[in-house]
């Protein structure tokens, strides 16, 4: 028999081998198994996230009081509230030239930061500066006010958006917190009005609105006021002591009092 050339065999081998290659190659997938997932599967998971630009959290905005006139100029004040707090307050207007700018520099940032820590307007006057103060005060407790008719204020009990009237009342023994004012009352000084924060059927805070000011006044009702606050929580009612030397301030006070309790049903 004749033998097979060794050099034949190499050949035979070697195209035996390329033909395995060539049929492997055939049966392989056209595309990666990850592509299909990539191009028709679910998203990546950074892509369910929502899109920033959302709405607002309820009690979130900003609101800018009036601007209140004072002897050495206009007070204006604006307030940063979110989550139901205030977090923020600066006067956009304050007195300026000469004197006014150093008072002002002094005493704003200091007004500032008690209107945030006070959660209110019910903050103490800046000693030297109480023109500046009170019209401070005032435009704080108007932007409260707007604050609190968009039912995001501090202590607000109106769900935004809800048509109950500022002042209408609840039973006495709700638990849900809510805020009233009382009516203004006219003495020989200047109006007293006072607003009543009830919750659990309890006075839990009360504060004057409006309340004489400019000159002896100004220091009466700086004196008179926080301490006529603090009695009608106490007391838990507007059967409360006159501060001495702040008789007609006193008066007004119990009287507004009473009234925004009758509103409030207690």
């Amino acid at each position: 028999m004749r033998k097979s050339h060794p050099v034949r065999r190499a050949v035979l081998a070697t195209a035996a081998t390329v033909s395995g290659i060539v049929l492997m190659l055939s049966l392989k997938p056209a595309s990666d198994p990850g592509a299909a997932q990539a191009v028709g599967g679910q998203a990546p998971p950074a892509a369910a996230q929502s899109p920033q630009g959302g709405a607002q959290a309820a009690g979130n905005g900003t609101a800018t009081g009036d601007a209140a006139q004072t002897q050495y100029g206009a007070v204006q004040v604006r307030l940063t509230v979110s989550g139901g707090k205030i977090t923020r307050a600066e006067a956009v207007q304050a007195p300026r030239g000469g004197r006014s700018d150093q008072i002002t520099q002094s005493a704003v940032p200091r007004l500032n930061r008690a209107a945030v820590a006070a959660q209110g307007a019910d903050i103490d006057a800046v000693s030297g500066a109480t023109y500046t103060s009170a019209g401070y005060k005032q435009s704080l407790q108007s932007a409260l006010d707007k604050v609190e008719a968009a039912g995001a204020g501090p202590g607000s009990s109106q769900a935004p958006g809800s048509s109950q009237a500022p002042g209408s009342s609840q039973g006495p023994g709700s638990a849900q917190a809510r805020t009233v004012t009382g009516d203004a009352v006219r003495t020989q000084y200047g109006p007293v009005q006072v607003r009543v924060t009830v919750s659990g059927g309890k006075i839990t805070a009360v504060e004057a609105v409006q309340a004489p000011s400019g000159g002896r006044s100004g220091q009466i009702t700086q004196s008179a006021v926080p301490r006529l606050n603090r009695a009608a929580v106490a007391a838990q009612s507007a059967d409360i002591d006159a501060v001495s030397g702040a008789t007609y301030t006193s008066a007004g006070y119990q009287q507004s009092l009473q009234s925004a309790l009758d509103r409030a049903g207690g």
